[in-house]
């Protein structure tokens, strides 16, 4: 913690007791949360970016497009836009988010849509001649005027939030109490080799209730990466150079993946949007090298003069244990909540 942070400390105080009082009217029903009856799960953190949303929210659309019509709805961080929008075939990382575009171009099943009011996204969806069947709210663990079915808590194995503090001081939305709303709580971006004995040891300081289960996943790496025209093997590019270019909270682990000894790296801000002055300026520093970024980077620099030479790396929500246990967990909830609507 650097010292600004620890002279913010007063301020952080102040925060929490704002932010705890606003979920205890909330709580209390003073301030309203909206109920819809459909299955709606909501998926989020306590803390400011980095502990794997977009994998798990992709996770649960693999796991339930084939049996629902599932959709997505994200307020589209840094759109250029505003408004409800649903993404289709004139939609881009300009007009409703990187994120939500990376949805909308993998999964042709599902809606994507984006709305700062949550409430009022979902009603537009609802409103549709063809309904979703289950709704997935994207980072709306805070966005409390629409009560959700299901929460789901992720945390981040480096930065858990038992470990935390408020903001400005730390990187906490709200007080780590709010961890009590969730169904389930994800440690993401753990070790593949993280023992049964420290998963143990991390049930024990994040104090769950006996209602709330604990999963641990890791960020499993494609072996391969990906440009518009053609795939290449991590194994067969693992001695060239080139440039690794990433704009996402936390990007160490990207690196190490794929980082060799004369590669050049290159890190902007989570969610930047990419001038035409930094695009040149990333054609200048890669020369001939192949470029690889990450998926949410390149759904952003797709089209640019870099396309020639544009790579990305896919990744995935791997569950350490127990993967059929949260399966079932989720499958259950839906499958009753369509039941009982």
């Amino acid at each position: 913690m650097n010292v600004l942070r620890k002279i913010l400390f007063p301020f952080a105080i102040l925060y929490g007791i704002i932010t705890s009082i606003r979920n205890f009217l909330f709580d209390i029903g003073v301030l309203k949360s909206t109920s819809f009856n459909i299955p709606v799960i909501a998926v989020g953190n306590l803390s400011v970016g980095g502990t794997g949303k977009s994998p798990q929210i992709e996770y649960l659309i693999r796991l339930l497009q084939d049996d629902y019509r599932v959709a997505t709805l994200s307020r589209g961080y840094k759109r250029e836009s505003e408004g409800y929008i649903l993404a289709d075939a004139n939609a881009s990382a300009k007009t409703i988010g990187d994120e939500p575009f990376q949805y909308f171009q993998k999964f042709k099943k599902a809606q994507v849509a984006v709305d700062t009011s949550r409430k009022n996204g979902i009603e537009q969806l609802l409103s549709q001649k063809i309904k979703p069947q289950l709704i997935l709210l994207d980072d709306a663990y805070q966005h409390r005027k629409v009560k959700a079915g299901f929460y789901i808590l992720l945390t981040s194995y480096g930065d858990l939030y038992a470990d935390d503090f408020m903001l400005p001081t730390g990187n906490l939305r709200e007080s780590r109490s709010g961890a009590a709303r969730a169904n389930v709580v994800i440690v993401t971006k753990c070790p593949e080799t993280l023992s049964q004995k420290e998963q143990n040891q991390i049930q024990s300081r994040l104090k769950l209730t006996n209602e709330q289960e604990l999963f641990f996943t890791a960020i499993a790496y494609d072996d391969q990466v990906y440009s518009g025209k053609e795939q290449l093997r991590v194994t067969d590019i693992a001695g060239k150079e080139k440039l690794l270019l990433a704009g996402i909270a936390k990007p160490q682990p990207f690196f190490a993946y794929l980082q060799a000894a004369n590669d050049v790296t290159m890190v902007y801000p989570d969610h930047h949007h990419f001038t035409e002055k930094d695009i040149t300026d990333i054609k200048n520093k890669a020369e001939n090298k192949i470029i690889i970024t990450t998926e949410k980077d390149y759904v952003r620099l797709k089209g640019s003069i870099l396309e020639e030479q544009l790579y990305y790396l896919p990744i995935k929500s791997a569950f350490l244990n127990r993967e059929g246990d949260f399966m079932k967990k989720i499958k259950n909830y839906v499958g009753e909540s369509t039941r009982n609507s």
